[in-house]
């Protein structure tokens, strides 16, 4: 309903926002720049540029480091302003939502709350890296945490996502959701791999050769769970098409990995797009399991028509309506 102090006048169309596909963008947009900002991330590890900034959060004490700025140096720059632009951007999505909590499902602020804590802890860790000198402990937990931020930004993003399901989904969200655990797992284990310099210290000095050898072994049970998942999502008659093309990504994203994994390893790490394009593909992999593991548990309990219900709410000039998202 519109404010009464402000009539509107006679021919002029009334207006109508909702909050919630404007949050919907957001996410989305903020989902695909971690997965980016990890790739950054990655290739800012790769060229020795992750102490390039001595101190944190700024660099050679400044905003913008012109005097000392090279390549090495722009990438942990950019690095660290991609990062902090998501957790502002996070914060204010954060606001917005409880803003207009009476216009969008009960659980959206918390899930949105809940990120935040984990982007602040991401960027303190991040803070770490750098004070500690790239102590191997810290920086596995900083990717670590950065993948469970990209989970919580995908789960959100497949929740709030417009699908309408045919219900014969069943238990796929649980062989969806193993295979991400696999995935998250077996990531972790990469960034273990890559924080020691693993490789090269097998395959130069016979060192840390276990590190190295359980992050290979785990490959298997990881490949074996995602091959599982399309299996089952190839049997399943009348699936719905997302959950079809996402089993579909998911095997290819898979054949990727390990193709990008056995290179870069016989190529003792000498290219480095092809180290950096094994830690994306892996991200991408795990975004893709938990965006079919969310899909697949909404196929399956059709929750879209009360779980999802936008309720009404109204305000000056504003007019919210209230509709399933199918």
């Amino acid at each position: 309903m519109a404010d009464s102090s402000f009539p509107p006048s006679a021919g002029t169309a009334r207006i109508s926002i909702s909050p919630l596909s404007a949050i919907r963008k957001v996410v989305y947009g903020v989902t695909l720049a971690t997965l980016a900002l990890m790739a950054l991330g990655s290739a800012t590890r790769v060229m020795n540029a992750g102490l390039s900034c001595p101190d944190w959060p700024l660099c050679y004490g400044t905003l913008v480091p012109s005097a000392q700025m090279n390549l090495q140096v722009f990438l942990e720059w950019f690095h660290r302003l991609v990062a902090s632009s998501i957790g502002f951007i996070v914060l204010g999505l954060t606001a917005a939502c409880w803003r207009y909590r009476k216009a969008l499902p009960g659980w959206l602020p918390i899930s949105i709350t809940l990120s935040l804590g984990i982007a602040i802890l991401q960027g303190l860790l991040g803070g770490l890296t750098v004070t500690q000198l790239l102590r191997f402990d810290i920086v596995t937990a900083h990717l670590a945490v950065g993948l469970l931020f990209f989970c919580s930004m995908a789960v959100v993003s497949s929740f709030i996502a417009p699908y309408q399901g045919t219900g014969v989904a069943g238990n796929l969200y649980l062989y969806g959701t193993v295979a991400a655990l696999c995935i998250y797992v077996q990531s972790v284990l990469g960034a273990l791999v890559a924080s020691r310099w693993a490789v090269h210290q097998c395959l130069d000095i016979a060192r840390l050769c276990q590190v190295l050898n359980s992050h290979m072994f785990t490959a298997v049970p990881a490949s074996l769970s995602v091959l599982l998942v399309a299996y089952k999502a190839w049997r399943t008659a009348a699936l719905h098409p997302t959950l079809r093309n996402l089993a579909r990504v998911a095997v290819g994203l898979l054949a990727l990995q390990v193709a990008i994994g056995v290179s870069t390893l016989r190529l003792h790490l000498q290219v480095e797009w092809l180290t950096v394009s094994h830690q994306v593909a892996g991200a991408a992999l795990f975004g893709t399991l938990v965006l079919f593991s969310v899909v697949a548990l909404r196929d399956r309990t059709q929750v879209n028509r009360h779980l999802f219900a936008i309720p009404a709410a109204s305000g000056a000039g504003v007019s919210f309506h209230s509709s399933p998202l199918s």
